[in-house]
């Protein structure tokens, strides 16, 4: 359904009648879902649903409809469906009631069933499965990770998120070749945050920065002679490779304070992409541009 298809907001809510159920809710329901309350004025658990019922209704833009029903003016249809205690929920579509609950339920119960109603399951199915994986990557849970992406892919190939997601996990085994491969998966002009990321991550160091080794060789080069801005501006690379923004931050940061124009301004270069990499939005970038902005602006 597409927002011109919507129903108007004052049109998605009404009070039913037991005269009136036919066209609201049977009729209505076979060219859309329409979603019964019951309910009386004395119900306490009542006066909870109601307002979450209609706020979920209004947030489906048109997807549902709702009829409340007072069951003290309107025995009719409960008596029918057999409704025994209140609030009950009632969801009909094609003209017969097809699921339902009892009691005051959280808003994510509502939410979940108007998805289920709607159709929209796969898209919470989808959403879920990407929260599970920036967790489990933020856990180093990276098989967890994988398994929540690669679920999410065989939902919706061309989720950009989920390839950026399994790309960063290639990121984190080390495996740039195969990170490399699957980032090519999302367009080229894509401006999502979290590919957008993951190519800059990409672009900041190849496989053998990542080495522990190679990063011990380049702190010592630093720690005896600190202005060697190149060797500086290697480690840098090589923490950022490896995920340490912030410690690639502040190496960058000591070149651009002691010589903002070295190398054609590599630095300050870096700084925007390792920036970019770590996420435009993150504390590292956020405080980096701030720090970064005290020593241009000094």
């Amino acid at each position: 359904m597409t927002l011109t298809d919507a129903s108007p907001p004052e049109d998605l809510i009404k009070d039913g009648t037991d005269a009136g159920f036919m066209a609201d809710v049977v009729e209505a329901s076979k060219s859309q879902p329409v979603i019964v309350d019951f309910w009386a004025t004395w119900c306490g658990p009542c006066r909870q649903l109601t307002p979450s019922l209609e706020k979920a209704v209004r947030a489906a833009k048109g997807a549902v409809k709702l009829v409340k029903i007072d069951v003290d003016k309107n025995p009719a249809y409960a008596g029918q469906l057999r409704v025994q205690s209140i609030p009950t929920v009632y969801a009909f579509k094609d003209g017969k009631p097809i699921d339902g609950f009892q009691g005051a339920v959280p808003e994510s119960q509502i939410k979940a069933f108007i998805e289920r109603l709607t159709g929209d399951g796969a898209v919470s199915d989808v959403e879920n499965l990407l929260a599970l994986g920036n967790e489990s990557l933020g856990l180093e849970d990276i098989g967890g990770a994988a398994q929540a992406f690669a679920e999410v892919l065989s939902i919706d190939p061309g989720n950009v998120k989920a390839v950026a997601g399994m790309a960063r996990v290639y990121l984190a085994t080390g495996d740039h070749e195969q990170a490399i491969q699957t980032i090519a998966m999302a367009p080229k002009d894509s401006t999502d945050p979290d590919v957008q990321s993951v190519r800059a991550q990409l672009a900041l160091g190849s496989a053998p920065a990542r080495d522990d080794g190679a990063t011990a060789g380049l702190r010592d080069r630093v720690a005896a002679n600190p202005t060697d801005w190149q060797a500086r501006h290697d480690l840098a690379q090589a923490l950022a490779a490896q995920g340490d923004f912030a410690g690639a931050v502040d190496e960058l940061l000591e070149i651009v304070r002691a010589d903002r124009e070295w190398n054609d301004q590599a630095a300050r270069k870096t700084l925007l992409t390792v920036f970019e990499a770590a996420g435009a939005g993150s504390d590292v970038a956020r405080d980096g541009r701030r720090r970064l902005s005290s020593i241009l602006f000094a």
